[in-house]
């Protein structure tokens, strides 16, 4: 449920750069009032953490991410 949770944010994390990249749209900054307020640090470093926790799927071997589904 975690690898879930994780994979999601980091989908909306690359969804975010994209908009920055593309458009020169913050969406999150948008949402939660600019880059530097608070709700949208927490929110940037939630999605950093998931990141950082999807790099672990990287690494597990494949009958083990089978058991996961499971």
């Amino acid at each position: 449920m975690l690898d879930r949770i994780a994979l999601i944010l980091v989908i909306i994390g690359a969804l975010n750069w994209g908009s920055i990249g593309v458009f020169n749209f913050d969406i999150v900054g948008w949402i939660f009032g600019g880059q530097s307020a608070i709700v949208s640090r927490i929110i940037f470093s939630v999605v950093a953490l998931a990141g950082l926790w999807c790099i672990s799927l990287l690494f597990r071997r494949s009958d083990m991410l089978a058991e996961d589904r499971d």
